[in-house]
Formats: structure tokens, C-alpha cells, sequence
């Protein structure tokens, strides 16, 4: 019995987890880089590859071909051993009867790309490296209830939670969740993080490929890693990995012109993508997942003129708070017609942040219908008037002016747009903003113009999680998951939304076992923090992305880096 794209983490349901192994490209084995050269085109640039450091998909990804997990999922969604030899579960022994505690038993004789062993001092100095008090990890919810890691021998990692964790599989599980080495990044704790340039941008990993040279925001080269576990992989000798341009570019150089073998996130109207495929080059390939575009609303001030600290951190926004502003926000995007415009069938309108696993998709909220009339009302009924005829509504004196940005991309751009005139339709106007995609998802603590920093009103952009249980995800809404200069900017919590009935809830979540329960109060979650303002969810958006009819063994994961099985590719000939 499979456990498929339902939730997992209970112990009820740890024993189906299947055991299996990574996929084999039966039928096209041969020696280590028999196949040459691959070529990835990412039009969002890594800017770093160390994904603790970003929470940019582009860097999680790219990493993934290099720094690996203990598990990850498959396309299915199943938990599968990635470094160790099976998934614990309370059936197996390796979580405990009382849900306390996780033993993963890491496979023995895999080696780091450098020769030496991988143990479990590197996993217990993972988790050191992101709880660090004095530092900032991008990734820090998948350790959230951990009281310690113990290593009683090289190949054993004890994970010890705080208290029953129904859900053990968050630390050290999925593409987000890598194994850094110890020995390369000793020196890179806490404060320390950012500034170590050579290890974030040519990580040590256990994985098919090894950096030979990061160009940050433009190209990276991969050699096959000699060292890697599995005999005659990676099919191909090389990875030139390209950044930056834009989607339709990417997908002319995939499908068109066959520059390119593998294209990802071809963020892009249908009928450009159906044109695209009429190049006979390459094919594109889609499903759906948790990915969800949506508008996240700025809980702070960021005024330029309270400095740059004070503008993320501290000072409430003094309309965006307002339950009547953000809900006639809401009401007034037509969203049927965004799916339209943008996605066709790779698209679904959804009100929520969470959409999937059809567990966690809460129906207790309806936008699928625009009421420009209802939003008008609901700003008129709270006194947010237009007092100077100027347009544009006031709430206590201050004019409902935002400055609305996201990354730059065709679609994002149209959405824009669309918003920005739908919104003046209520009264409320916005100024446009685009930055690089490169820079807007990278992570830099020194730049400005980063989404963790959210230097705006609002801010629009889609992001996703590993695996099928959103609970480390649904993380992300609590108080001290903020980004802020104590954590170098690192953190999930973009709008810096802070409700202790959500913290609350949220622990709830974490200890409890039953299914049903599991999914009802992740829907809560969810409604939570969208009715009180921490986001506008605009579309459910399928994963599309394309590879060369040339390049075999891809298999599209929406549950996990789209990458995750790159050992398994080759070329077909002819």
C-alpha cells in the first residue's frame, strides 16, 4: 500500500511510507558521463548554493543536484531513503512509540565529493549551522520542536523533539533540507554565514554533480562527482547551468531552437507555450502541486523614512491592518480572468495559501467572482472615504497609495497591471514595481530590493514546499519566523503577520496524530491567516516547465526540487 499525495507525519500512517530506492533509467546504463554535456536553463539565476541561506526556489533547486538530504519525496509525493538505507516509522523502530524521536541509519560507504566520509557528525552539524542563535537560516521551520541531534555512532542521527511529533519527517527531508559538510563549513556559524563566500558557492556535496566554477546570478559548471554512490551515474560528464533572461526565452531555447535540454518554470501565457511546442525541439510537462501566486500584504510601515531597519520590524502599517481595506483588495480582483490571461489549464482561481494536498484545501472561502459594487461598500461602511476628490480613499488622513512589486516576468507584469486597474476601481491606488527575479529571490542581506526585506505595501510572488504535509510550511505565518536584521534577513514570515491564536494553533498541529485533526486544523491555518490579512491568494499554478525531446529520464516532481532524479537522466539517441 502507497501512501500517495495525502498528508503524512502520523504515526498511524509512518508504516506506509514505501521503502524505495532512486529511480533507475533501466535500459540506458553505461559508464559515468558516457553522454556528455547537459544544459539547464533556470531564467530566475542562483545566486547562492547554499539553500539555508536563500529561500529562493532557483537556489533550492540548483543545490539539489549537489548537497542532498536523508529522504526526499517522489513525484507521487511518497517519502523515499535518499542517504539512508529506509524512512523510519514506528512500525520499522525507527520512530519511537512515543513519537519523541526519529533514528536514521545512514546508508554506509557514501562518500563527499572530496573523497572523505559522509557521517553523521555532518548531519548533526546541519542542524548546529541553522539553529544558531546568533544566525539566520532560510530553512529554520524544518526544526521547529527539535530538542537536539545525537550521533551515537558514524552512520546514526537520533532527531529528539520537545514533545510527540506526529510528523517527524521535517528535519533533514526535501530539497530544502540538505546535509552541509562539517569540515567545509566549520567556520560559517551564526553571524559568520553569509560571509563564507568559497562554501556557499561551491558546496561540497554528495550528489551526481560538483561545482567547477559559480558565477552568482549568471552561469554554473558541473562535473560528474566521481564519488557519487551509484555506478555509471550521472549519465552525463558535465552541467552548464544557465541563469537569468526571461521565461519565454527559455522556452524558445527548449522547444524552438534546442539550445537548451531542460527549461524551468516556463511562467507563460498557454498559447505561447502551445506555439512554443510547434518548434518540435522539446516538450513541455506540468502538474500540479501547492504552488500558489499570491499578493502578500506588508503588517509593518516600510516608509523610507523610518530607516532601513525600523520600516520591516517594528511600525504597524497604517491602513494594510485594516480588515475592510484588505478584504475590499480582495473582492475587487477578478480572478477567473488572471487564470485566463496567465496560466489556461495550468491554472485554478483558490482564496487559499495552501491548496494542496486536497486535504488541506479549505472550502470555507469563495473569490471566484469579482464584486467591485461589494468592495466599494465595504470601504464606504469603514469611513475610508475620498475627501479631496482626488480618486484615491484616505483612512484616518493617510491616502490608500501603495507600492505593489514583484519579480520581473511577462505574466507578473500582466497581473500587475490588471491589479493595479481593478484596485483604482475601488479607490485604491498602486505604483508598479519590478526587480530581477535573480535579485528579487536571492537572499542577500545587503541588498534592498529582496522579497525577504519587502520594502513595499505588497508584494506579489508564488513560492511552494517539500512533500505532502504542510505544517513545517504553515510555520512560516508564526511571529518569530520574521525576517529581520537579528537573522540577516533570513525567514519565511514575508508579511511579518503575528497572531498568537495562530502560534497556538499552530503547536496544536504539530502534536497531533490523527489525520482527519491534521488536515482540519492545517485548513484553520489557513483561513487564519488569509482572513486576517497576511496574504490575497490568486492562483493555484501548475509546475510547467520543458525538456529536449533528446534528454530521458525526466520525471516532473511537484513535491519535491524539480531536479531531484538529475542522476537518472540521459540522452537518447537518434
Amino acid at each position: 500500500m502507497k501512501l500517495k499525495t495525502t498528508l503524512l507525519g502520523a504515526a498511524a500512517f509512518a508504516a506506509l511510507i514505501p521503502v524505495a530506492q532512486m529511480a533507475s533509467a533501466a535500459g540506458h546504463e553505461g559508464p559515468r558521463g558516457r553522454d556528455g554535456e547537459v544544459k539547464i536553463i533556470y531564467w530566475q539565476a542562483p545566486s547562492i548554493l547554499n539553500p539555508f541561506l536563500s529561500g529562493g526556489t532557483k537556489d533550492v533547486e540548483s543545490a539539489s543536484m549537489i548537497i542532498e538530504p536523508l529522504a526526499r519525496y517522489n513525484e507521487k509525493g511518497e517519502l523515499v531513503p535518499w542517504l539512508v538505507n529506509e524512512v523510519p516509522t514506528v512500525e520499522n523502530g525507527g520512530v519511537s512509540e512515543d513519537l519523541t524521536s526519529i533514528t536514521w541509519n545512514i546508508t554506509p560507504g557514501i562518500k563527499w565529493s572530496d573523497g572523505t566520509d559522509f557521517t553523521s557528525a555532518d548531519v548533526k552539524f546541519t542542524y548546529d549551522y541553522c539553529t544558531h542563535p546568533e544566525g539566520g537560516c532560510a530553512q529554520v521551520t524544518k526544526f521547529e520542536g527539535v530538542e537536539s541531534v545525537e550521533t551515537p555512532d558514524a552512520t546514526t542521527v537520533i532527531v529528539k523533539f520537545s514533545g510527540p511529533t506526529p510528523n517527524p519527517y521535517g528535519p533533514f527531508v526535501g530539497g530544502e533540507s540538505p546535509i552541509l559538510q562539517a569540515a567545509q563549513f566549520a567556520d560559517c556559524l551564526g553571524a559568520k554565514a553569509p560571509e563564507c563566500t568559497e562554501a556557499n558557492f561551491n558546496p561540497i556535496g554528495t550528489g551526481p554533480f560538483k561545482v567547477t566554477e559559480f558565477r552568482p546570478n549568471d552561469v554554473i559548471t558541473m562535473e560528474a562527482n566521481e564519488n557519487f554512490r551509484y555506478d555509471g551515474k550521472p549519465a552525463f560528464a558535465t552541467v552548464t547551468f544557465k541563469g537569468g533572461g526571461d521565461a519565454t526565452a527559455a522556452g524558445r531555447a527548449v522547444m524552438e531552437t534546442g539550445e537548451f535540454d531542460y527549461g524551468w518554470n516556463l511562467q507563460l501565457a498557454p498559447d505561447v507555450i502551445a506555439q512554443m511546442e510547434m518548434g518540435g525541439k522539446g516538450t513541455p510537462v506540468a502538474g500540479f502541486g501547492p504552488l500558489v501566486e499570491r499578493i502578500m500584504l506588508n503588517q509593518t510601515n516600510p516608509d523610507p523614512a523610518l530607516g532601513p531597519d525600523e520600516r520591516s520590524v517594528v511600525r504597524p502599517h497604517p491602513f494594510l491592518g485594516d480588515p475592510a481595506v484588505y478584504k475590499a483588495m480582495s473582492l475587487a480582483i477578478d480572478r477567473p480572468l488572471l487564470v485566463e490571461v496567465g496560466y489556461g489549464k495550468a491554472g485554478k482561481v483558490t482564496c487559499n495559501w495552501i491548496p494542496a494536498p486536497d486535504a488541506f484545501n479549505s472550502t470555507s472561502m469563495s473569490c471566484d467572482v469579482q464584486d467591485i459594487a461589494g468592495a466599494n461598500k465595504l470601504l464606504d461602511d469603514a469611513g475610508i472615504i475620498d475627501t479631496d476628490g482626488d480618486g484615491v480613499r484616505e483612512k484616518d488622513g493617510v491616502p490608500l497609495r501603495i507600492v505593489y512589486q514583484t519579480s520581473t516576468n511577462a505574466v507578473r507584469q500582466d497581473f500587475q497591471a490588471l491589479i493595479k486597474e481593478m484596485w483604482s476601481q475601488i479607490g485604491i491606488e498602486a505604483e508598479l514595481r519590478n526587480i530581477n527575479a535573480s535579485v528579487f529571490f536571492g537572499g542577500d542581506p545587503g541588498s534592498p530590493d529582496t522579497f525577504q526585506k519587502f520594502y513595499a505595501d505588497v508584494e506579489m510572488y508564488a513560492n511552494t514546499f517539500n512533500g505532502t504535509d504542510p505544517q513545517a510550511y504553515l510555520a512560516n505565518g508564526l511571529c518569530d519566523k520574521a525576517p529581520s536584521p537579528a537573522t540577516q534577513w533570513q525567514g519565511e514570515n514575508i508579511s511579518r503577520f503575528c497572531d498568537p491564536d495562530y502560534d497556538a494553533l499552530h503547536a496544536e498541529l504539530a502534536k497531533t496524530a490523527n489525520i482527519e485533526e491534521r488536515a482540519r486544523i492545517g485548513r484553520e491555518l489557513n483561513d487564519m491567516i488569509v482572513e486576517k490579512g497576511g496574504m490575497i491568494p490568486l492562483v493555484h499554478r501548475g509546475r510547467l516547465s520543458a525538456h529536449a525531446n533528446s534528454l530521458g529520464g525526466v520525471v516532473l516532481n511537484v513535491w519535491d526540487s524539480e531536479l531531484w532524479n538529475v542522476a537518472d537522466w540521459y540522452r537518447i539517441d537518434g
